[in-house]
């Protein structure tokens, strides 16, 4: 183990990030020179806090079951070759997850009864950020093709994860992507200051050198590339097309103009961030903004709002304010509904819990102006809303981010003929295998709206599903089943 003392001499620490004035003028990541580099000094000693458990519980907290205590250890030694090796062998993109999970293994972490947790999620982005630096990261192509083909639909991390660790195994594998780059909400979803996309281009360079193909710009299901033409041309199929239809708000007003999507927001600030130019670009500008949902997205779209000069920024939340400590009723080690600040938070805006929009206002030229909310309670299960509490708040532009409801059926769903469960996603079985022979699932698609690391997970345990169809059997690792769930209550 590291330290054996560590956790009684040594306190949490975490980076520090760049001063709200300097970096709400620019799109770079919120910590000096990258969160990696901001670690280093402090990196070793937080490592050294691990107790390297008998029983680590966060592995149940992580999917994807990474080794946490050893990399720990190895990192507490300087030994950063090992670390990467020990982090690699779990964990397709830590980079990705060092930055946007929510790290459900540091509310499993046993130091977090008494204590606050380790950070894991920082030691694993230091792991990786050095490992470029220091040339650790390399192709790894097969040593031998099996001469069998493989389509995967979507770029997100489930179709990434899937498709790398069908490449090592020896599969041709071609990823298909409607966007004209690849790599899906990663992409276009996660704004600049959460991760750059250099990060995203290093890990798919890799990928292109152990002989993954990327097709950009083919939406598949539509044209000649129809449903049955992806079964005649390829061996097997991987549909990784995430959770995309979202939620909407059909209360009166709805129909004025300036109310979107955050989804219809964000990837259009995202590409101008990267130097695109977008016509009629949705923009914040001088603007009261409203964003209904009080998640991550909420936060991306509070944090893009904010660099883009919002006069105003108010997020409201349906649910009542979480309290700063883990409640009585989600003890360790479930992951708890807590108070959490964001980077976006620290830069402005308000946070309005507990109410409900009831309608939009309008102007004489069509254009929302104001949102009439409501403060509510949940007793006995339903939303009860309290009387005289209604108000209006100014509103030029209203953001939804409420999440998804599921798949996209219409085109290549329903072409293939995919049977759906009761939520609308994609039914599989324990292989991640679909009704239709030779096409798997993998990520939001079928599990519904999820965590980064669980998409990773499962388009692991979708590659080990298609290789043993392929193949007859498999040595890929197969982290989690369709049907496993996150320590909630």
């Amino acid at each position: 183990m590291a330290d054996p003392k560590g956790f009684l001499k040594n306190t949490r620490e975490v980076a520090e990030r760049r001063p709200v004035e300097e970096r709400v003028k620019d799109w770079d990541e919120v910590y000096p020179g990258g969160i990696g580099r901001a670690l280093l000094p402090i990196i070793s000693v937080q490592a050294s806090r691990c107790m390297d458990c008998g029983i680590p519980f966060c592995h149940s907290g992580c999917p994807l079951g990474n080794i946490i205590p050893e990399w720990n250890d190895l990192v507490w030694r300087d030994d950063w070759d090992g670390a990467i090796e020990r982090l690699h062998a779990t964990n397709n993109f830590p980079e990705f997850t060092g930055r946007l999970c929510p790290a459900p293994c540091e509310t499993a972490c046993v130091l977090g009864i008494n204590q606050p947790a380790v950070t894991i999620k920082n030691i694993e982005v230091s792991i990786i950020d050095r490992a470029y630096e220091s040339g650790f990261v390399r192709p790894q192509p097969p040593e031998w093709l099996t001469g069998k083909t493989v389509a995967v639909i979507g770029s997100g991390p489930a179709g990434l994860a899937a498709a790398q660790q069908l490449t090592r195994a020896g599969h041709t594998v071609a990823v298909y992507e409607r966007a004209d780059q690849p790599g899906g909400l990663l992409r276009y979803g996660i704004p600049e200051f959460k991760m750059e996309k250099k990060h995203l281009e290093r890990r798919l360079d890799q990928m292109r050198r152990e002989g993954t193909v990327f097709r950009s710009g083919v939406e598949v299901g539509t044209g000649k590339l129809t449903g049955d033409a992806l079964k005649d041309r390829f061996d097997a199929v991987v549909l990784a097309v995430g959770s995309t239809v979202p939620r909407d708000l059909p209360v009166p007003g709805r129909e004025l103009k300036g109310i979107h999507q955050a989804m219809e927001f964000l990837p259009q600030a995202n590409r101008v961030a990267l130097g695109e130019t977008v016509e009629d670009q949705i923009r914040a500008d001088g603007k009261h903004v409203v964003i209904i949902g009080g998640g991550d997205t909420g936060a991306d779209c509070l944090g893009t709002s904010i660099r883009q000069g919002a006069a105003s920024i108010t997020q409201l939340e349906i649910m009542p304010q979480p309290t700063e400590d883990r409640p009585a009723g989600q003890p360790w080690p479930t992951y708890p509904m807590i108070y959490r600040v964001s980077s976006a938070h620290e830069e402005g805006g308000e946070r309005v819990y507990a109410v409900s929009t009831k309608e939009f206002l309008g102007d004489e030229d069509g254009n929302v102006r104001a949102l009439r909310l409501v403060e509510v309670s949940f007793e006995a299960g339903k939303l009860v809303e309290h009387e005289g509490t209604e108000r209006e708040i100014p509103a030029d532009l209203v953001l939804f981010a409420m999440g998804f409801l599921g798949p996209e059926q219409p085109g290549l769903v329903e072409q293939l003929g995919l049977e759906l469960d009761e939520r609308g996603n994609i039914k599989r079985d324990n292989s991640y295998a679909t009704n239709v022979e030779g096409v798997f699932v993998a990520g939001d698609a079928g599990r519904g709206q999820s965590l980064i690391v669980w998409a990773i997970a499962e388009g692991r345990a979708a590659a080990a599903g298609v290789d043993t169809f392929l193949t007859g059997s498999t040595q890929l690792p197969a982290p989690i089943p369709p049907t496993a769930r996150p320590l909630v209550v």
